[in-house]
């Protein structure tokens, strides 16, 4: 468990990041699927979160939920890349009624940390490339787009953050 305090948050907030647990599935789920629906008709199709068997996904990935005054508010899905010094970010997602309060930005920082005192020397995700309102974000957070490519049906864009 991690407790974050930034000055993005909410008043009076207090934020905790916790190991999601089977139970956290069915919220992980519907906020999966509020955020991620609007993006069907861009895209046209469900995005990946949408159609993941989430209990699957819990067994093989690290899920973290983040709390904001016990109430989950985003989720992050991390895992070792077994072939670099990379921790990924396989998801990141918010409540839709959540996001612009720093809730994104306070679990990737936490990712970063994370990979730091695993003794990684960087971080790595993708996104999908109709999904612009991500590009402009994860390269305000420093990082950098290493590819373009059509993964799985989807136009994908990797990018990737060197730790210091």
């Amino acid at each position: 468990m991690a407790t974050i305090l930034g000055s993005t948050s909410p008043p009076r907030s207090k934020l905790k990041l916790d190991k999601a647990t089977i139970e956290d599935i069915p919220a992980i789920q519907s906020m999966v699927n509020a955020a991620y629906s609007k993006y069907i008709e861009r895209i046209g199709k469900p995005p990946a979160p949408m159609t993941q068997d989430w209990d699957q996904v819990i067994r093989t990935h690290e899920i973290l939920v983040l709390r904001d005054n016990e109430q989950i508010v985003g989720s992050i899905t991390l895992r070792e890349d077994e072939q670099t010094t990379s921790l990924k970010i396989n998801n990141v997602v918010v409540n839709p009624g959540e996001q612009g309060r720093g809730y994104g930005y306070h679990m990737i920082k936490y990712a970063e940390v994370e990979a730091q005192n695993k003794g990684l020397s960087s971080v790595t995700l993708f996104t999908n490339v109709k999904m612009f309102e991500n590009l402009g974000f994860y390269a305000k957070l420093g990082f950098v787009e290493t590819d373009r490519r059509m993964e799985d049906g989807f136009g994908r864009v990797y990018f990737y953050k060197k730790l210091c």
